[in-house]
């Protein structure tokens, strides 16, 4: 089995059923299965062939379902690219993976044609190809389990975003342990709220899949709007949600969540990224009695890696990140070296099926990944969550590291060196970017928020700008962070909270 398999067969178990739905139409699992065999023969005509990388940068959509199948019907690597990204980043994602080829949609493409050289060729994707114009892609030999996937590129240390390669077993582990922890069936309705490029949406996507379930995709316009997702719970016939916390506090808050009937078809909610305010948790918990609450721990490079499902003994308090899954071995290490045992704290290593190919471009890796993330053991062996041992935080559920933003703001031209903070949690945290202007005039909010929209992923740009005449420093030459968020942030934010 591989992740091309799934929908063939359970087109073969149920053609009739209902697969995807978005707001380009809906498929049954016998018309996606077509569809994606007959794009799966256009690519191949394009040059794509095991093992090539294929880049799709297109809105959330049924179509872009439809090619990630076909890129696996091919034993090929699929990428997905956020449909918000600017073109210089899509672009340099493409030429860093060395793709085959970038499929896109007409008014994409075009502003590609600047994107420099060493940009893949592109394919412009018809919306609605004709039945049998194209026969089937015939694909020799399929993906074996080592294969590679798909990539998500997640934000870069080094200025450059980084391509976590995720192979079939890699993917499979989980997808095979959600399913059997979800008791996942024919008639569950999977809700996609994340993008493709996110790690949250393999769960929605492969889940559904493998089970012959349907997933619904939240549109791109709603993934923020909190009343219209409210509504889609209900609407939709939702049986499983998942989503980071602040978009369910978000629906809680603005979206009338707690103040309308329970949905209905409701059995399950889900939620990981980062952790779930405890007094909106407790709101929600109480309200929706008889659903499962389960919090799913793990970064891109594991996928979801532990997990716990919540019980009315946590209400009031940080949820813990649980025990570990998918297969997974995990443990927590001292900063001495030994491993951390109850009551001690340390870093979170993963060893198991999960855990990625490596980086791409970059050598294969091998043995437990360290996950930066420090961990509290419990008295019962299971972990808590007490915050990140480097610069990476969490935006609004995304996994952000603040030197790609900084790499981004040195690119200004009026702009010498540059420091980026985070002011508050949540759904309230903000990104600040500390400019110290080369001698000209600093350049205002609107002018930063313009040059980063270039560069950046829109949940990476800035929404504020202070400018000071230089950083301060530590005793080894470094930004002296703790300092400079005392000086610029009203409310400096715990850093054990980043």
């Amino acid at each position: 089995m591989n992740l091309a398999s799934l929908v063939a067969d359970s087109a073969r178990r149920a053609p009739g059923d209902p697969a995807v739905a978005g707001p380009d139409g809906e498929l049954t699992y016998g018309e996606l299965d077509r569809a994606a065999d007959r794009l799966a023969a256009r690519l191949r005509a394009d040059g794509v062939g095991r093992g090539d990388r294929v880049v799709i940068w297109l809105d959330k959509s049924v179509a872009a379902v439809v090619v990630m199948q076909a890129v696996l019907r091919l034993s090929a690597v699929y990428v997905p690219v956020d449909a918000a990204n600017p073109p210089l980043r899509t672009a340099l994602i493409a030429r860093g993976c060395g793709a085959a080829l970038l499929v896109t949609d007409p008014a994409r493409a075009a502003v590609l044609k600047d994107a420099g050289p060493g940009t893949p060729p592109v394919h412009t994707l018809d919306p609605d190809p004709p039945e049998g114009q194209v026969a089937e892609s015939g694909v020799p030999e399929p993906a074996r389990p080592d294969d590679l996937a798909y990539i998500l590129y997640t934000s870069g240390s080094t200025g450059e975003p980084k391509g976590v390669c995720v192979t079939h077993r890699n993917a499979l582990a989980f997808i095979r342990w959600a399913a059997a922890e979800l008791g996942a069936g024919r008639r569950d309705r999977f809700a996609n709220h994340a993008p493709f490029a996110f790690d949250l949406s393999v769960l929605d996507l492969y889940v559904a899949f493998l089970t012959g379930a349907s997933v619904r995709l939240v549109p791109a316009e709603l993934a923020y709007a909190p009343g219209q997702l409210t509504a889609f719970l209900t609407e939709e016939r939702i049986t499983v949600w998942y989503s980071v916390p602040s978009v369910l506090v978000l629906m809680i808050r603005d979206g009338g969540l707690c103040d309308t009937p329970r949905p209905p078809a409701l059995r399950a909610v889900l939620f990981a990224g980062e952790p779930f305010p405890a007094a909106p948790l407790a709101r929600l918990f109480g309200r929706w009695p008889g659903i499962r609450f389960l919090n799913l721990y793990g970064p891109t490079e594991t996928n979801v890696c532990t997990f716990h499902e919540v019980t009315a003994d946590d209400i009031g308090g940080p949820v813990p990140i649980g025990r570990a899954c998918s297969g997974n071995e995990v443990w927590a290490v001292r900063p001495d070296g030994r491993r951390a045992g109850p009551l001690e704290e340390g870093e979170l290593v993963v060893a198991g099926p999960t855990v990625m190919a490596g980086y791409w471009g970059r050598p294969a890796h091998r043995g437990p990944y360290r996950t930066g993330d420090l961990v509290r053991v419990g008295a019962d062996g299971a972990f808590d969550y007490r915050g990140r041992l480097d610069r990476m935080v969490k935006i609004r559920g995304r996994r952000v590291e603040l030197g790609e933003i900084e790499a981004a703001l040195a690119r200004h031209p009026a702009v010498n060196e540059a420091a980026v903070l985070v002011e508050g949690e949540g759904t309230a945290a903000r990104i600040v970017a500390v400019v110290v202007p080369d001698g000209t005039a600093p350049p205002g909010l609107l002018a930063v928020k313009r040059h980063c929209a270039g560069l950046l992923p829109r949940y990476m740009i800035p929404d504020a700008v202070v400018a000071v005449p230089e950083l301060p420093r530590t005793r080894n030459g470094k930004t002296d962070r703790a300092l400079l968020s005392r000086a610029v942030l009203p409310h400096p934010p715990d850093p054990r909270a980043t």
